[in-house]
């Protein structure tokens, strides 16, 4: 048995092969099954708002995978499936891009390298992240915090009472 990670997916750019953002997330999960990276579980695709200077939605979704792979080993991986699919490492903060694959979490707890930070530092405030990985790792529990998704996507949309002057 391997490690067990639960990664983040993003498109918001027509790849000329695979097509619409939608397709670009399915043929990475082929890529990560060519790879060696076995998905386990595969959350939903939603649609969603850009951060930054980019106009165009994304299709986010989320995927549970294990692998022999240590963090920076699946890192590495990930980064070559991005430029696979036309990335490079130039080039705008939170601009459009084909493809976007992060480390969320991780079976091991809490890994702190240069380039790698796990979990990923702002995952607890993405509804984008956490939407699509509440059904396939709700239960998983973030190290830090030591709340679970389910936990952390609810303190997203609580309502929150106004400062009393």
């Amino acid at each position: 048995m391997g490690e067990r990670y639960l990664i983040a997916l993003g498109s918001n750019r027509r790849h000329h092969r695979q097509g619409p953002p939608e397709r670009v997330l399915a043929a990475a999960l082929a890529a990560l099954d060519k790879a060696g990276i076995t998905v386990r579980a595969r959350g939903p695709v939603i649609r969603s708002d850009p951060i930054g200077p980019s106009l165009r939605r994304y299709a986010n979704s989320a995927v549970t995978v294990e692998t022999t792979l240590s963090p920076p080993e699946l890192l590495a991986a990930l980064k070559r499936i991005e430029r696979a699919f036309g990335r490079t490492a130039s080039g705008q903060r939170w601009s459009s891009r084909v493809l976007d694959l992060d480390i969320v979490l991780w079976s091991g707890g809490c890994w702190s390298s240069p380039g790698l930070t796990v979990p990923h530092a702002l995952f607890r405030e993405r509804s984008f992240v956490l939407g699509p990985a509440l059904p396939i790792a709700g239960q998983w529990r973030d190290p830090v915090s030591n709340l679970t998704l389910r936990q952390l996507a609810a303190r997203l949309t609580m309502p929150r009472r106004l400062p009393v002057d």
